[in-house]
């Protein structure tokens, strides 16, 4: 077999697999990272530095949120075939193989690791390669979570916040004594809880049948609805405390806190008036909005 025989079907599992891991949700998390990075740059850093840094940041995402959706859909394809929703997931209706997601799954955290290490080998911030593997053992276990807790969506939240303080972290361990790092880290969490209530309404027959946990199995869809907007509720108020503890933030970055408080309520609103037909633009549209205006907004109050 040659070369050119090999490389299409590379491709192409590279491809049923990032199709069905949804690459594109990557927004959800990337500018937090991006946005407690540039956070945590110290005064004397060299903009070419900053870069790498960040550069490095976006890499490591990249191969993070690969392995943590592939172990998703390794661990949880029983279920996938089992739920309607699901059963046309590449796994389960066969386009891709266990091998392959296997093979996928090592790639993704070998090559986190790799992207950890270069901050040792390039800025001599030995920090990100020591907790790489504890990292991809925290984002993976969400996936487990869901057998045995009600609270897995917190879980999903924590493996989410996961990545503002790993960014601050890599860029400058110090940085940590920033409180609105962890403020911001906070927000995360509870505000991806959050949307993972909503989100978890669609399978609430499934999940009561299977005996998974979700918040929605157990309160149903009115007492989720009241869960999810507690959560964002205080995701609000923690992305309130981040913009208080850190002075570089200014009217820029307010802006952006009173615009994510406006499209939670519609979130909400939304998901009241047209229930499941709603979460499509709940869930994906509004929350994607979300993280990219806080990215940009903080991002213009530390520059300017």
């Amino acid at each position: 077999m040659t070369t050119t025989d090999i490389e299409p079907g590379l491709i192409l599992r590279l491809a049923v697999a990032a199709g069905d891991i949804k690459l594109a949700h990557s927004v959800f998390a990337l500018p937090f990272a991006v946005l407690a990075g540039s956070m945590a740059v110290g005064a004397e850093s060299s903009p070419a530095a900053i870069a790498g840094k960040l550069v490095l940041i976006v890499i490591c995402m990249f191969f993070a949120r690969s392995w943590a959706m592939m172990v998703n859909r390794l661990v949880d394809r029983r279920f996938d075939a089992e739920n309607p929703r699901t059963a046309g997931r590449a796994l389960v209706a066969g386009r891709l193989r266990v091998r392959d997601a296997w093979v996928i799954t090592v790639a993704a955290g070998l090559a986190f690791w790799v992207g950890a290490a270069m901050f040792w080998t390039f800025f001599g911030n030995l920090w990100p390669a020591a907790l790489a593997l504890p990292v991809l053992l925290w984002i993976a276990f969400y996936s487990l979570t869901k057998r045995f807790t009600a609270l897995c969506h917190v879980f999903l939240g924590g493996a989410l916040a996961a990545s503002p303080l790993a960014a601050a972290v890599a860029v400058e361990p110090a940085s940590l004594g920033n409180p609105a790092i962890w403020w911001l880290s906070a927000m995360v969490l509870l505000w991806v809880a959050g949307f993972d209530v909503i989100y978890a309404i669609q399978d609430i027959a499934f999940d009561r049948d299977a005996g998974l946990r979700s918040v929605p199995a157990r309160l149903g869809v009115g007492g989720a609805a009241w869960v999810s907007r507690g959560l964002h509720a205080g995701a609000l108020a923690a992305l309130i405390l981040a913009w208080e503890n850190d002075p570089r933030f200014g009217v820029v970055f307010g802006a952006g806190v009173v615009l994510i408080g406006l499209l939670l309520i519609l979130e909400h609103v939304v998901l009241a008036r047209r229930g499941e037909a709603g979460l499509d633009m709940a869930f994906f549209t509004l929350n994607g909005v979300v993280s990219v205006v806080l990215g940009i907004s903080g991002l213009v109050d530390l520059v300017l």
